[in-house]
């Protein structure tokens, strides 16, 4: 069923929301704070690679889904950037931590490959565009997990927090499709496009994985109210046992679905429950619908799972 994306206006406040939004949960607050240090360069990156590859589509749908999808993209990279503001007033300062994701996407994903490396520029686009439909594939998963995540209720989570994560993770799952329909229709065709594909995922994962575990790290070792705090697999295990974060196993065992051939985002989470969220989310309850072009305030239709 069709499904229109646009761009919602939220608003947040942070003034009572403290440094562990998961009272005594010191890992679980930041394995998932990590999300925000990676989003905002990470998605204003989506939207400047999808903003260059728009003279490709000529697909009218597609073409305002993906204008759909980089509104709301930009306005998540906003968001998390505020919350960043909020980790420092209360003396968690992230740009070392940072900088180093801006210079990943800036440098080493730009508009141009690095080093000089002899890539066609119609090449070096394709490459970017199948990363961003394997992160996507993760941003989908995550989605579908944070607006299933009752144990976070449970645990008495700052509702604040609780209401940009799950506000963002329905957009994901509602945009699901949009970077890997881009990539289908503008990645080539044939065996070529899947291996690259494949070869999007074989680099996105790892790189996750691996910015993941260092930003939890760095999180907990410069927590200002731990004592030598440090991440530890065993606390993730734990904590993903009682259901405040998505485990390790269940992330990695998502990779092998993006590498069947078959396989389409769409056969992740269930859309009805993502527009179903948005419908009530208190951050974008707040704000006025806006009537513009520039964006606004989307009411989504009933839709099918």
């Amino acid at each position: 069923m069709s499904h229109a994306i646009k761009p919602r206006r939220v608003t947040f406040d942070w003034k009572q929301t403290p440094l562990h939004w998961i009272p005594g949960e010191p890992t679980a607050t930041h394995v998932i704070n990590v999300l925000h240090l990676l989003l905002p360069a990470g998605e204003r990156w989506f939207v400047k690679v999808f903003k260059e590859a728009l003279p490709l589509v000529t697909d009218e749908r597609l073409l305002k889904d993906v204008k759909g999808f980089m509104g709301q993209e930009a306005t998540h990279s906003v968001q998390h950037a505020y919350v960043l503001e909020h980790l420092a007033e209360q003396r968690l300062d992230t740009e070392a931590y940072t900088r180093h994701v801006e210079w990943m996407f800036d440098v080493m994903l730009g508009e141009r490959p690095p080093w000089g490396l002899p890539v066609p520029r119609r090449e070096w686009l394709r490459f970017r565009l199948s990363l961003i439909a394997a992160i996507e594939h993760f941003t989908a998963v995550l989605g579908d997990w944070i607006l299933d995540a009752d144990a976070l209720d449970g645990a008495d989570s700052d509702e604040v927090m609780l209401d940009l994560l799950r506000w963002h993770g329905a957009e994901e799952v509602e945009h699901r499709s949009v970077a890997f329909d881009m990539y289908q229709h503008a990645g080539g065709k044939g065996a070529v496009r899947y291996l690259r594909r494949a070869e999007g995922m074989a680099l996105a994962w790892p790189t996750l994985f691996y910015l993941w575990v260092a930003g939890a790290r760095y999180l907990l070792r410069h927590d200002p109210q731990l004592d030598r705090g440090r991440y530890r697999f065993k606390d993730h295990r734990a904590a993903a046992r009682r259901g405040l974060v998505p485990s390790w196993a269940s992330l990695h065992g998502a990779m092998p679905r993006y590498l069947r051939r078959s396989y389409h985002p769409s056969q992740e989470g269930s859309l009805r429950k993502a527009v179903e969220y948005l419908a009530v989310s208190p951050a974008a309850q707040a704000v006025q619908p806006r009537t513009s072009a520039g964006g606004g305030a989307a009411e989504g239709p009933a839709v099918a799972s």
